[in-house]
C-alpha cells in the first residue's frame, strides 16, 4: 500500500491484502450509505453533514487538524470562529461524500446550477475548436458538482482521482465517481490515459490543492506549501486552456454555484501555479467552512536543505 493511496496491484486485485480494519470500515460505510439512502435527498445530505460535524469529525481527529492549520495560517481567527470551523468543515466533507454516493439524485439536483465568472465563453470556444482544456479545481464546496455541470453541458471531461487507502471502500468510491463521468487513477497508467484524452482535444479535471512531497514551495494562505506544477506544465505542453473552476455550496447546504474563472495566461509553470493558488486563496477566505482544512497542506513546508519540518 502506498502512503496516499493503493498500489496498482491492489487496484487490479481489490481483494488482495484486505485487513480486518479495511473490511470493517467498508461494512460500516456501506451500512451508513444504505441506511441514509432511505431518506429523501433533501434530508439525506444534511443528515450526513450532522454525522460529519458531530460524530465522524471528533472521532477521526479532524477538529484538531482544522485548529492546527488555522493556528498556522490564520492565527488571529476568533476562538468562536475556530470552534465553528472545527465542526462545519468535517460536516461539509461528509455532505460531499454523501452527494457523490447519491448518484442520479445528486446529478438531477446540481445539473442546472447557476454559473458565474468570466470563463464559460472561452471554455465553449475551446470545445468548439477542438482545443484541449485543463480544468483546475480544489477541495472547496464539492468539485463533483463541477463535473456534473460540465458534462451536462456537453463538455468531454475526464476526472483524475487519488485512490483511497482502504481498497475495499475504494471500489465503492470509484463506482460512484464513474457514475458521474470517466475518471483516471493517480498512477502511471492513469496519467497516460489522461494525456491521451487531452491530446485528442478533450477536457481533463485536476484537483490542485493536494500536498505533493516533490512539489515546489509556493505560497498559499501566507505559508509555503508543496504544490504540483503539473496542471500548468500540461497546459503549456499541449497548448491547453488552463481554467480554475469551483463548485461553491450555497447557504441551503444542498445547492451550488459553479464559478468558472477566466483562463490563466500561458507564461511559465511557476507563474501559472502562483495564479491558481491565488485564485483558490481568494475563495477560501470567502468560504472558510467549505475548504478542506483537515488536509495536511503545509507538511514539510521548509526548503529541504534546511531539513524537514513535520506537521502532525
Amino acid at each position: 500500500m502506498t502512503k496516499h493511496g493503493i498500489s496498482t496491484a491492489q487496484r487490479n486485485n481489490p481483494s488482495a491484502r484486505l485487513s480486518l480494519r479495511h473490511r470493517g470500515e467498508d461494512m460500516l460505510a456501506g451500512f451508513l450509505l444504505s441506511a441514509t439512502r432511505l431518506l429523501p435527498y433533501r434530508w439525506r445530505i444534511p443528515a450526513f453533514g450532522w454525522l460529519g460535524a458531530h460524530v465522524i469529525g471528533p472521532l477521526a481527529g479532524m477538529r484538531q487538524r482544522v485548529r492546527r492549520n488555522l493556528r498556522l495560517v490564520a492565527p488571529d481567527t476568533p476562538a468562536n470562529e475556530v470552534a465553528r470551523l472545527a465542526r462545519t468543515v468535517p460536516g461539509n466533507l461528509a455532505r460531499t461524500l454523501a452527494e457523490i454516493f447519491s448518484g442520479d439524485a445528486f446529478i438531477a439536483h446540481v445539473r442546472n446550477s447557476p454559473i458565474e465568472g468570466d470563463g464559460l465563453s472561452e471554455l465553449q470556444a475551446a470545445h468548439d475548436a477542438g482545443r484541449p482544456v485543463v480544468v483546475v479545481t480544489a477541495h472547496l464546496g464539492n468539485y463533483d458538482a463541477v463535473r456534473v455541470m460540465l458534462r451536462e453541458r456537453g463538455f468531454d471531461l475526464m476526472g483524475f482521482y487519488m485512490p483511497m487507502q482502504n481498497p475495499a471502500f475504494n471500489r465503492r468510491y470509484v463506482s460512484a465517481m464513474t457514475h458521474i463521468g470517466p475518471v483516471a487513477p493517480r498512477d502511471r497508467a492513469g496519467i497516460a490515459e489522461l494525456v491521451k484524452h487531452l491530446r485528442k482535444g478533450g477536457m481533463i479535471g485536476l484537483v490542485a490543492d493536494h500536498y505533493m512531497s516533490r512539489g515546489e514551495l509556493i505560497d498559499f494562505m501566507g505559508q509555503p506549501a508543496r504544490t504540483s506544477t503539473a496542471s500548468a506544465e500540461m497546459a503549456l505542453k499541449y497548448d491547453a486552456l488552463l481554467v480554475p473552476v469551483y463548485g461553491i455550496r450555497q447557504p441551503d447546504g444542498l445547492s451550488f454555484r459553479i464559478r468558472i474563472e477566466a483562463p490563466v495566461p500561458h507564461s511559465d509553470p511557476l507563474t501559472m501555479t502562483h495564479a491558481l493558488n491565488a485564485s483558490l486563496e481568494t475563495l477560501v477566505h470567502a468560504h472558510m467552512d467549505q475548504w478542506m482544512w483537515t488536509h495536511r497542506r503545509w507538511k514539510r513546508n521548509r526548503p529541504k536543505k534546511r531539513g524537514r519540518a513535520r506537521q502532525d
